[in-house]
């Protein structure tokens, strides 16, 4: 077996012992459980950068071609085989995937919404980790299908458990609909393979040997696409979407939001059409027209949400539309807008989700009317909200820029009256992207304080009116322990710890040195609640119910966290970084884009 090869199987491994590493820890060890799945996350990151040493160019070669693979048997009485590789294509997501998963991991240590359980969400995290990385590796239908349904069950049990007030809803609501596109995905898969006699991924995308006929291809890409379409989510298939991102803790939203959106369009682009090109080719047009529906569709429905995280959800759905709008023009530009597309909204939603979750523990609302002044109040914090805002919209010099572009030119590179009337249409889905963000800053950042905001009483003015990325950031307290021990009842000042209302589901730490309750990310009400902090020494690093008096806890609610930073700060160097320098993310697939594009003469 060669290197490339053990890296390969070590992305998969690594996450699944870490996983069972810290489930299998006691209790009272929950802090070393989740320091060791973030030492395994971070392992696995270093396995991705390894194995991207190992790319070679594939130009001109019309198939999948891997610059690293395992192909093994699995069940050779059943002619299954463990096929398993990566490329120019599923490269970048696998990076993502281990980059997200990491910082989700690292937050962990400082942050956990319920304490004493922490070691049993990271283990999720990790099994989640190892399921989204095997959607993206695999080679073989059968084996794509199994890994896409490992994903099910640790993301209904981190909405679930971990989630807000009306978390159990949310969470049925997400099984259900991902039920429904996994039985439309099986039929697809059961079309393909009965059809061609094969379930190698590397055959079927060979025009020279594909076995399918055109009437055979046309229904498989129907089935294939339906249930990507569920997963992604393309509109009207998008219901569950907003209620699962509200009731999700913040690093459940950002792997949902970052990642595991991305199997549905990635399985559109790697299954679907490379399975069955002429069935692509006939349904283009559709799904064209669906894409372009969800931008405007998505846009429309941020203009009219008053709660934070429930406003970022639904700009997934018009984010993800510019993706399936740039995969349904069969060309190398759309296909390359939907690769980078994808890179961007992974990057720019993941941050805008973590500094949503970072308002709302402090504030303990998401609802809009009830924020405000952030920008005078904690200048830092607003400023890395209109950071990813603004990314988010598609600033040009920012990451979110290159995938909205490279999919309208796409479309008016296609050309005819339907793609341009697409592409024209979907431009002013931009502008709606633009004035929902805006919207929301203004009503976040600017305008008087609310008392809520009001109440982390920052002690220093906003020297650059709240656009600096680095004022009134926290000093790091060392002497506190990474991801220590709650405060109990009585201790250095802390408060008594609350209880779930709605089903006792487990203690809500309150932070050491607030003065009010940080009860999870419990919704409450209906407005959300923010995670609870574990405080090892209650001395004021808690976030929540800061004191209106502007001392104590009050100035440490206005100011980042050592969590947030190590959180943040890669995501926004990223998007800086692939918004100057784009090919550094299209570098890795242009081969394999062109490959795929050559089959259908673009």
């Amino acid at each position: 077996m060669t290197s490339a090869q053990t890296l390969l199987l070590a992305l998969l491994l690594l996450p699944a012992i870490g996983a069972l590493f810290a489930a299998a820890m006691p209790a009272r060890l929950d802090r070393v459980a989740r320091v060791g799945a973030t030492a395994f996350a971070a392992a696995t990151a270093g396995v991705v950068v390894a194995l991207g040493l190992a790319h070679t160019d594939t130009a001109g070669v019309r198939r999948i071609e891997p610059f690293a693979e395992v192909d093994l048997p699995w069940a050779p009485t059943l002619s299954l085989r463990f096929h398993i590789g990566v490329d120019g294509i599923s490269y970048p997501l696998v990076a993502l995937t281990a980059l997200l998963t990491l910082l989700c991991c690292a937050y962990c240590l400082w942050r956990v919404p319920e304490p004493g359980r922490g070691r049993l969400l990271v283990a999720l995290l990790l099994v989640l980790q190892a399921g989204i990385t095997g959607v993206f590796l695999s080679l073989d239908l059968v084996l794509f299908f199994v890994f896409f349904e490992v994903v099910l069950l640790p993301m209904y049990a981190v909405i679930a458990v971990w989630g807000g007030a009306d978390r159990r809803r949310a969470a049925r609501k997400f099984v259900l609909y991902t039920l429904f596109g996994s039985v439309l995905l099986l039929v697809g898969v059961f079309v393909v393979v009965s059809a061609s006699g094969t379930g190698d991924l590397v055959a079927l995308s060979d025009p020279a040997v594909r076995p399918m006929s055109a009437g055979m291809q046309l229904l498989a890409f129907v089935l294939l696409a339906l249930a990507f379409a569920v997963k992604s989510p393309l509109w009207p298939l998008h219901t569950w979407l907003p209620a699962a991102h509200t009731e999700a803790p913040t690093v459940g939203s950002v792997i949902l939001a970052g990642v595991l959106l991305k199997m549905g369009t990635y399985g559109l682009l790697r299954v679907a059409v490379g399975v069955a090109p002429d069935g692509a080719a006939r349904c283009a047009p559709v799904l064209g027209v669906l894409a372009t529906a969800a931008i405007i569709a998505g846009g429309l429905i941020c203009l009219a949400q008053t709660e934070l995280k429930r406003l970022i959800a639904y700009s997934s759905v018009g984010h993800m539309g510019f993706v399936l709008l740039g995969v349904s023009t069969l060309t190398a530009t759309g296909m390359q807008a939907a690769l980078i597309g994808n890179i961007a909204h992974g990057l720019v939603t993941g941050l805008l989700f973590f500094v949503a979750g970072g308002i709302k523990d402090r504030t303990h609302t998401g609802d809009l009317g009830r924020l405000g002044g952030l920008r005078e109040t904690a200048p830092a914090l607003s400023g890395v909200l209109a950071f990813a805002a603004v990314a988010s919209l598609g600033l040009p010099g920012l990451a979110g820029f290159w995938g909205e572009a490279f999919a309208v030119v796409a479309a008016f590179e296609r050309g005819g009256p339907l793609w341009t009337t697409l592409g024209a249409v979907a431009a002013v889905g931009a502008a709606l992207a633009a004035a929902y963000f805006l919207r929301l800053l203004r009503r976040v950042s600017h305008g008087p304080a609310t008392p809520l905001v009001a109440a982390l009483a920052l002690p220093l003015p906003a020297p650059f009116g709240g656009i600096a990325p680095l004022g009134g950031v926290a000093p790091l307290d060392l002497s506190t322990p990474l991801g220590g021990e709650p405060a109990r009842a009585g201790a250095a000042g802390g408060p008594p710890r609350d209880s779930r209302a709605d089903d006792g589901d487990g203690p809500v730490a309150a932070s050491g040195a607030a003065a009010g309750d940080d009860d999870g990310e419990d919704e409450g009400a209906g407005d959300g609640g923010g995670e609870p902090v574990t405080a090892g020494t209650g001395r004021g690093t808690g976030l929540g119910g800061a004191n209106p008096s502007g001392s104590g806890g009050g100035r440490a609610a206005a100011r980042l966290t050592a969590g947030e930073l190590v959180a943040w700060a890669p995501l926004v160097v990223l998007t800086l970084v692939i918004g100057v320098a784009p090919g550094l993310a299209l570098g890795w697939s242009n081969a394999a884009v062109e490959a795929l594009a050559g089959v259908f003469g673009r």
